[in-house]
C-alpha cells in the first residue's frame, strides 16, 4: 500500500526538523570552536533540512488546511468533470482535520445536498472518489428509472439537450436540481439505470456520478454509505485539464465546479 503524501510530508517534515534540532545541539556542545574563531561548514544534510524545514510546513499547512489538488481519473462525474481534470478541493469547507490522524479539530460548516465531495473509499482509505452528495443522514434515498426520490419527492429534471463527444455522444443531458442549485446530468442510452431504495444512516452520506449509468458510487457495495470521518473536502474549481499524452485544455482552466 503506498503512503498517503500527507503522512510522508509530515514524515519528511519531523526528519528534517529532528536534523535541524540536533545539529543545533552540537553546535551550542561545541561552543569553544565558535568562540576560537573557527568556521565550521554544516553537513549537507543539515543545509538541506534548514531548506526544505520550511518549505515542507508551508506545503503541509496549505494542503492539511486550506487547499489541496486532486486529479480526476475517470467519466464518473461526466459531463461536469472529465477525466484528465485538475481540480482545487476546499479543505475547509467542512472543517479543519489533523494531518495524518484525519482527527476534527474544528467544524467549519455542514455538507449540503448538491454539493460536489471528494471523499475516501469506506473499505480503502488511501483511495479518493469524487461524487455528488445526494442524501444526508436519516435521508429516504431512492433511484426508480433514473428519477432520484428523496424522502418521497422526486428531484425535479428538464431535458438539456445532448452529449456531443467521445463515447458517450448522444447521450441524453438534464438538468437536476437538488437544494435549490442546478446540475448537469448525463444518461448513456446504452447502459442501464440501477435502481435503489434505502435510509441513509445517521452520520453516513449518500453519493452519486453525475453520468448516472456509469458511475460506481453509493449505490453499489465498494462504495455505500460514506461515514462523516471519511470527507475530504470541497470540489471547487478546475485549475487544469492534461489527459496525458496530449497536450494540456486550457479552456477548462478556472471553471467552476457546480
Amino acid at each position: 500500500m503506498l503512503m498517503d503524501l500527507s503522512a510522508a510530508l509530515a514524515l519528511l517534515l519531523a526528519l528534517s526538523g529532528l536534523i535541524w534540532l540536533v545539529n543545533a545541539v552540537f553546535q551550542r556542545a561545541n561552543h569553544n570552536a565558535a568562540a576560537l574563531a573557527v568556521r565550521v561548514t554544516e553537513p549537507w544534510i543539515v543545509q538541506c533540512a534548514k531548506s526544505f524545514f520550511p518549505v515542507i510546513l508551508i506545503v503541509l499547512i496549505i494542503r492539511s488546511f486550506i487547499f489541496e489538488p486532486f486529479r480526476i481519473p475517470s467519466e464518473s462525474m461526466m459531463p461536469g468533470l472529465i477525466d484528465g481534470d485538475f481540480i482545487f478541493v476546499s479543505k475547509f469547507a467542512y472543517g479543519l482535520r489533523l494531518p495524518v490522524t484525519n482527527t476534527k479539530v474544528l467544524t467549519t460548516g455542514q455538507p449540503r445536498r448538491g454539493d460536489v465531495i471528494v471523499f475516501r473509499l469506506p473499505a480503502k482509505p488511501s483511495v479518493h472518489l469524487i461524487k455528488r452528495l445526494i442524501g444526508l443522514p436519516g435521508d429516504h434515498v431512492a433511484v426508480r428509472n433514473n428519477q432520484v426520490y428523496i424522502n418521497g419527492s422526486a428531484l425535479a429534471l428538464k431535458p438539456d439537450g445532448n452529449f456531443v463527444g467521445s463515447e458517450f455522444t448522444g447521450a441524453d443531458l438534464k438538468l437536476e436540481n437538488i437544494g435549490g442549485r442546478e446540475h448537469v446530468i448525463m444518461l448513456a442510452a446504452n447502459l442501464r439505470s440501477t435502481d435503489y431504495d434505502a435510509v441513509v444512516p445517521a452520520g453516513q452520506y449518500f453519493f452519486m456520478g453525475d453520468n448516472r449509468n456509469n458511475s460506481e458510487d453509493s449505490r453499489f457495495g465498494p462504495v455505500g454509505f460514506v461515514p462523516e470521518q471519511n470527507l475530504v473536502g470541497r470540489a471547487v474549481r478546475i485549475w487544469l485539464n492534461w489527459d496525458f499524452p496530449h497536450w494540456p485544455n486550457w479552456r477548462r482552466a478556472g471553471l467552476k465546479i457546480s
